[in-house]
Protein backbone atom coordinates (compact mmCIF):
# COMPACT_ATOMS: atom_id res chain seq x y z
CA UNK A 1 0.00 0.00 0.00
CA UNK A 2 1.09 3.53 -0.68
CA UNK A 3 -0.09 6.63 1.13
CA UNK A 4 0.08 10.02 -0.56
CA UNK A 5 -0.48 13.42 1.09
CA UNK A 6 -0.87 16.85 -0.51
CA UNK A 7 -1.05 20.14 1.40
CA UNK A 8 -1.12 23.79 0.36
CA UNK A 9 0.93 25.17 3.25
CA UNK A 10 0.51 28.86 2.27
CA UNK A 11 4.09 29.68 3.18
CA UNK A 12 6.20 26.74 4.31
CA UNK A 13 8.39 28.71 6.70
CA UNK A 14 5.30 29.93 8.56
CA UNK A 15 3.76 26.46 8.49
CA UNK A 16 6.90 24.94 10.02
CA UNK A 17 6.37 27.19 13.06
CA UNK A 18 2.80 25.85 13.33
CA UNK A 19 3.50 22.14 13.53
CA UNK A 20 4.28 21.13 9.94
CA UNK A 21 7.03 18.68 10.89
CA UNK A 22 4.91 17.04 13.59
CA UNK A 23 2.20 16.36 11.03
CA UNK A 24 4.71 15.30 8.37
CA UNK A 25 6.28 12.72 10.69
CA UNK A 26 2.93 11.49 11.97
CA UNK A 27 1.53 11.12 8.45
CA UNK A 28 4.46 8.92 7.38
CA UNK A 29 3.42 9.25 3.73
CA UNK A 30 5.22 7.52 0.87
CA UNK A 31 4.95 10.77 -1.09
CA UNK A 32 4.18 14.10 0.56
CA UNK A 33 3.63 17.17 -1.64
CA UNK A 34 3.29 20.81 -0.71
CA UNK A 35 2.08 23.80 -2.69
CA UNK A 36 2.55 27.54 -2.15
CA UNK A 37 5.91 27.11 -0.46
CA UNK A 38 6.64 30.84 -1.05
CA UNK A 39 10.37 30.14 -0.99
CA UNK A 40 13.57 30.66 -2.94
CA UNK A 41 16.42 28.17 -2.94
CA UNK A 42 18.37 28.26 0.31
CA UNK A 43 15.62 29.88 2.40
CA UNK A 44 14.77 26.70 4.27
CA UNK A 45 16.64 23.55 5.21
CA UNK A 46 14.17 20.79 5.96
CA UNK A 47 15.58 17.72 7.64
CA UNK A 48 13.41 14.86 6.36
CA UNK A 49 15.33 11.61 6.95
CA UNK A 50 14.37 8.85 4.53
CA UNK A 51 12.95 11.22 1.90
CA UNK A 52 14.25 12.47 -1.43
CA UNK A 53 13.40 16.18 -1.79
CA UNK A 54 12.45 17.97 -5.03
CA UNK A 55 11.69 21.70 -5.17
CA UNK A 56 10.30 23.99 -7.86
CA UNK A 57 10.63 27.69 -7.09
CA UNK A 58 8.88 30.64 -8.69
CA UNK A 59 11.05 33.34 -10.24
CA UNK A 60 9.08 35.91 -8.25
CA UNK A 61 10.16 35.98 -4.59
CA UNK A 62 7.72 34.85 -1.89
CA UNK A 63 5.24 33.51 -4.42
CA UNK A 64 3.80 30.15 -5.45
CA UNK A 65 6.26 27.22 -5.48
CA UNK A 66 5.90 23.47 -4.97
CA UNK A 67 7.84 20.60 -3.40
CA UNK A 68 7.67 16.81 -3.52
CA UNK A 69 9.14 14.51 -0.86
CA UNK A 70 9.32 10.81 -1.71
CA UNK A 71 10.60 7.76 0.18
CA UNK A 72 11.22 5.95 -3.10
CA UNK A 73 13.65 7.62 -5.46
CA UNK A 74 11.82 8.40 -8.72
CA UNK A 75 13.18 7.17 -12.05
CA UNK A 76 13.12 10.79 -13.21
CA UNK A 77 11.81 14.17 -12.08
CA UNK A 78 10.79 17.13 -14.22
CA UNK A 79 9.73 20.67 -13.39
CA UNK A 80 6.96 22.59 -15.13
CA UNK A 81 5.08 21.42 -18.23
CA UNK A 82 7.54 22.44 -20.92
CA UNK A 83 5.87 25.75 -21.83
CA UNK A 84 7.89 28.82 -20.85
CA UNK A 85 4.85 31.03 -20.30
CA UNK A 86 3.65 28.65 -17.56
CA UNK A 87 6.91 27.49 -16.08
CA UNK A 88 8.12 30.67 -14.34
CA UNK A 89 5.93 30.25 -11.27
CA UNK A 90 7.15 26.91 -9.87
CA UNK A 91 3.75 25.29 -10.15
CA UNK A 92 4.35 21.69 -11.28
CA UNK A 93 6.64 18.80 -10.35
CA UNK A 94 6.37 15.39 -12.07
CA UNK A 95 7.98 12.29 -10.61
CA UNK A 96 8.15 9.13 -12.72
CA UNK A 97 7.96 5.73 -11.04
CA UNK A 98 7.90 2.20 -12.50
CA UNK A 99 4.17 1.99 -13.03
CA UNK A 100 2.87 5.59 -12.83
CA UNK A 101 3.58 9.30 -13.01
CA UNK A 102 2.97 11.38 -9.90
CA UNK A 103 2.27 15.08 -10.51
CA UNK A 104 1.84 17.84 -7.96
CA UNK A 105 0.33 21.13 -9.10
CA UNK A 106 -0.56 24.57 -7.77
CA UNK A 107 -3.04 25.89 -10.34
CA UNK A 108 -3.02 29.66 -11.05
CA UNK A 109 -5.74 31.60 -9.25
CA UNK A 110 -8.07 33.62 -11.48
CA UNK A 111 -7.78 36.45 -8.93
CA UNK A 112 -10.05 39.32 -7.91
CA UNK A 113 -12.33 40.56 -10.65
CA UNK A 114 -11.15 37.50 -12.63
CA UNK A 115 -8.25 39.49 -13.99
CA UNK A 116 -6.28 36.30 -14.65
CA UNK A 117 -9.16 34.18 -15.94
CA UNK A 118 -8.04 34.30 -19.59
CA UNK A 119 -4.56 33.13 -18.59
CA UNK A 120 -6.12 30.45 -16.38
CA UNK A 121 -8.13 29.09 -19.31
CA UNK A 122 -4.95 28.74 -21.39
CA UNK A 123 -3.21 27.07 -18.46
CA UNK A 124 -6.08 24.58 -18.08
CA UNK A 125 -5.92 23.53 -21.73
CA UNK A 126 -2.13 23.22 -21.74
CA UNK A 127 -2.00 21.37 -18.43
CA UNK A 128 -4.68 18.89 -19.51
CA UNK A 129 -2.72 18.24 -22.73
CA UNK A 130 0.40 17.68 -20.60
CA UNK A 131 -1.38 15.11 -18.39
CA UNK A 132 -2.88 13.29 -21.38
CA UNK A 133 0.56 13.12 -23.00
CA UNK A 134 2.02 11.54 -19.83
CA UNK A 135 -0.87 9.12 -19.73
CA UNK A 136 0.06 7.70 -23.11
CA UNK A 137 2.96 5.92 -21.44
CA UNK A 138 1.82 5.40 -17.82
CA UNK A 139 -1.20 6.15 -15.59
CA UNK A 140 -1.12 9.48 -13.77
CA UNK A 141 -1.84 10.51 -10.19
CA UNK A 142 -2.30 14.27 -9.84
CA UNK A 143 -2.50 16.10 -6.53
CA UNK A 144 -2.59 19.68 -5.43
CA UNK A 145 -4.49 22.91 -5.04
CA UNK A 146 -6.42 23.12 -8.31
CA UNK A 147 -8.11 26.37 -7.28
CA UNK A 148 -11.61 25.28 -8.27
CA UNK A 149 -14.61 23.87 -6.44
CA UNK A 150 -16.09 21.51 -9.02
CA UNK A 151 -19.75 21.35 -8.01
CA UNK A 152 -22.12 23.13 -5.63
CA UNK A 153 -21.59 20.35 -3.09
CA UNK A 154 -17.92 21.40 -2.94
CA UNK A 155 -18.38 24.75 -1.23
CA UNK A 156 -20.52 26.18 1.54
CA UNK A 157 -22.04 29.12 -0.35
CA UNK A 158 -22.35 28.22 -4.04
CA UNK A 159 -25.03 30.75 -4.93
CA UNK A 160 -23.13 33.82 -3.74
CA UNK A 161 -19.85 32.64 -5.33
CA UNK A 162 -21.05 31.92 -8.87
CA UNK A 163 -18.97 34.72 -10.38
CA UNK A 164 -16.00 34.51 -8.02
CA UNK A 165 -12.56 33.05 -8.78
CA UNK A 166 -12.62 29.31 -8.15
CA UNK A 167 -16.30 28.79 -8.90
CA UNK A 168 -16.90 30.41 -12.27
CA UNK A 169 -18.66 28.42 -14.96
CA UNK A 170 -15.48 28.62 -17.03
CA UNK A 171 -13.26 27.04 -14.36
CA UNK A 172 -15.82 24.39 -13.46
CA UNK A 173 -16.19 23.44 -17.13
CA UNK A 174 -12.42 22.90 -17.37
CA UNK A 175 -12.27 20.48 -14.43
CA UNK A 176 -15.34 18.68 -15.81
CA UNK A 177 -13.51 18.35 -19.12
CA UNK A 178 -10.42 16.92 -17.39
CA UNK A 179 -12.47 14.33 -15.49
CA UNK A 180 -14.49 13.40 -18.57
CA UNK A 181 -11.25 12.77 -20.47
CA UNK A 182 -10.53 9.74 -18.27
CA UNK A 183 -9.66 10.88 -14.74
CA UNK A 184 -11.26 10.21 -11.34
CA UNK A 185 -11.82 12.77 -8.58
CA UNK A 186 -10.85 10.28 -5.87
CA UNK A 187 -12.58 11.99 -2.94
CA UNK A 188 -15.89 12.02 -4.81
CA UNK A 189 -15.30 8.46 -6.00
CA UNK A 190 -15.42 7.32 -2.37
CA UNK A 191 -17.77 10.05 -1.08
CA UNK A 192 -20.17 10.92 -3.90
CA UNK A 193 -22.73 12.72 -1.74
CA UNK A 194 -20.77 13.82 1.31
CA UNK A 195 -21.39 17.46 2.20
CA UNK A 196 -19.64 19.90 4.51
CA UNK A 197 -16.10 18.56 3.86
CA UNK A 198 -13.78 21.28 2.61
CA UNK A 199 -10.03 21.80 2.22
CA UNK A 200 -9.74 25.62 2.27
CA UNK A 201 -11.28 28.38 4.39
CA UNK A 202 -10.72 32.11 4.07
CA UNK A 203 -8.78 33.70 6.92
CA UNK A 204 -11.56 36.30 7.05
CA UNK A 205 -15.00 36.19 8.71
CA UNK A 206 -14.06 33.26 11.02
CA UNK A 207 -14.70 31.04 8.00
CA UNK A 208 -12.99 27.96 9.42
CA UNK A 209 -14.86 28.25 12.73
CA UNK A 210 -18.11 28.34 10.77
CA UNK A 211 -16.88 25.71 8.27
CA UNK A 212 -17.64 28.11 5.43
CA UNK A 213 -15.12 26.43 3.15
CA UNK A 214 -14.31 25.20 -0.34
CA UNK A 215 -12.98 21.84 -1.55
CA UNK A 216 -10.25 22.95 -3.96
CA UNK A 217 -7.46 20.47 -3.11
CA UNK A 218 -7.59 17.17 -4.94
CA UNK A 219 -6.17 13.78 -5.72
CA UNK A 220 -7.10 12.90 -9.29
CA UNK A 221 -6.16 9.55 -10.85
CA UNK A 222 -6.27 7.94 -14.26
CA UNK A 223 -9.36 5.76 -14.77
CA UNK A 224 -7.08 2.76 -15.30
CA UNK A 225 -6.10 3.00 -11.60
CA UNK A 226 -9.70 2.68 -10.38
CA UNK A 227 -9.19 -0.82 -8.98
CA UNK A 228 -6.05 0.30 -7.13
CA UNK A 229 -7.73 3.08 -5.12
CA UNK A 230 -8.23 2.17 -1.46
CA UNK A 231 -9.34 5.40 0.25
CA UNK A 232 -9.37 9.19 -0.07
CA UNK A 233 -9.58 11.59 2.86
CA UNK A 234 -9.50 15.28 3.74
CA UNK A 235 -7.86 16.03 7.08
CA UNK A 236 -9.93 18.99 8.22
CA UNK A 237 -8.58 18.68 11.77
CA UNK A 238 -5.01 19.62 10.73
CA UNK A 239 -4.17 23.28 11.31
CA UNK A 240 -1.16 25.35 10.22
CA UNK A 241 -2.47 26.81 6.94
CA UNK A 242 -5.72 28.12 5.49
CA UNK A 243 -5.81 24.76 3.63
CA UNK A 244 -5.76 21.32 5.19
CA UNK A 245 -4.01 18.18 3.88
CA UNK A 246 -5.71 15.74 1.51
CA UNK A 247 -4.83 12.06 1.25
CA UNK A 248 -5.01 9.13 -1.16
CA UNK A 249 -4.19 5.49 -0.32
CA UNK A 250 -3.60 3.03 -3.15
CA UNK A 251 -2.17 -0.42 -3.68
CA UNK A 252 -0.34 0.68 -6.81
Amino acid sequence: MKKFISWNVNGLRACVTKGFLDYFNEADADIFCVQETKLQKGQIDLDLPGYHQYWNYAEKKGYSGTALFSKEEPLSVSYGIGIEEHDKEGRVITAEFDSYFFVTCYTPNSQNELKRLDYRMKWEDDFKAYLKKLEKSKPVILCGDLNVAHNEIDLKNPKTNRTNAGFTDEERTKISSLLESGFIDTFRYFNPDKTGIYSWWSYRFKAREKNAGWRIDYFIASESLKNHLISADIHTEVMGSDHCPVELVTDI
